[in-house]
């Protein structure tokens, strides 16, 4: 296989950017990408993986390496990130997110615009945030979720993240929209369960969208569709 060839290019390495769909998981995102390079270039074995995953309720920025490319993942994950968030307040759910159904239910009357104005300025900088029970984080050999589905949970603990900006968008009580960015490893899901915590009431996410990793933006982003229609057509 010549190296100055399409297949070549690809195991030598690639960065492909892609605006993930919603309801799918980042790795059916990553099986689609390499089930159509594999075909289309005839390759028998390519290595294909993503930098940063995106919960299937999300939809937004993925960097998908290929080749040897895959190398450098871990730098790409390092980047900051930033999220467009709409957060609904004075409810919860299990999974801080659309996932699972309505738990608990929250007053929202005393929450003013002033009051979230205090609570996302004393927000950011360096935190420490608990993740998600309904997480992909292994315990004991087995994610989070898996257990969590079972009505098991376990101690997370805590860890360090940074939020560099929290900029409110829209607020309408009690609807909340935030533009977020964040470091590597943010529960986007978990900061829209503390921003209701610290407003003395409750939330949860009900929409996400990643715009950026670094300066890898939405606007540069492929649809995977139009990859699958438009890649080495003969």
């Amino acid at each position: 296989m010549e190296n100055n060839s399409p297949a070549g290019e690809f195991i030598r390495g690639r960065v492909l950017l892609f605006n993930k769909p919603l309801y799918w998981t980042s790795f059916d995102l990553v099986k689609k990408v390499k089930f159509i390079l594999q075909n289309r270039l005839n390759i028998k074995k390519l290595k294909v993986g993503h930098a940063g995953t995106l919960d299937p309720l999300a939809t937004g920025v993925m960097i998908i390496c290929t080749g040897k490319e895959t190398r450098n993942i871990e730098q790409y994950q390092s980047l900051p990130k930033t999220y467009l968030t709409r957060i609904t307040l004075g409810a919860t759910t299990p999974s801080f997110d659309l996932e699972t159904d309505i738990d608990a239910r929250f007053p929202t009357a005393h929450i003013t615009l002033e009051l979230v104005g205090e609570v996302l300025s004393g927000m950011t900088g360096i935190q420490q945030q608990e993740p998600p029970v309904y997480s992909a984080l292994f315990i004991k050999g087995k994610r989070s979720y898996t257990l969590a589905r079972k009505g098991k949970t376990a101690d997370l603990g805590s860890r360090e993240i940074v939020i560099h900006k929290l900029d409110l968008i829209r607020f309408e009580n009690p609807l909340l929209e935030i533009r977020v960015v964040c470091s590597k490893g943010t529960y986007i899901r978990a900061l829209a369960r503390d921003i209701g915590l610290k407003l003395g009431s409750g939330a949860h996410l009900t929409g996400l969208t990643r715009t950026s990793i670094g300066s890898f933006t939405l606007n540069d982003a492929l649809g995977i569709e139009d990859f699958e229609r438009n890649f080495m057509l003969k």
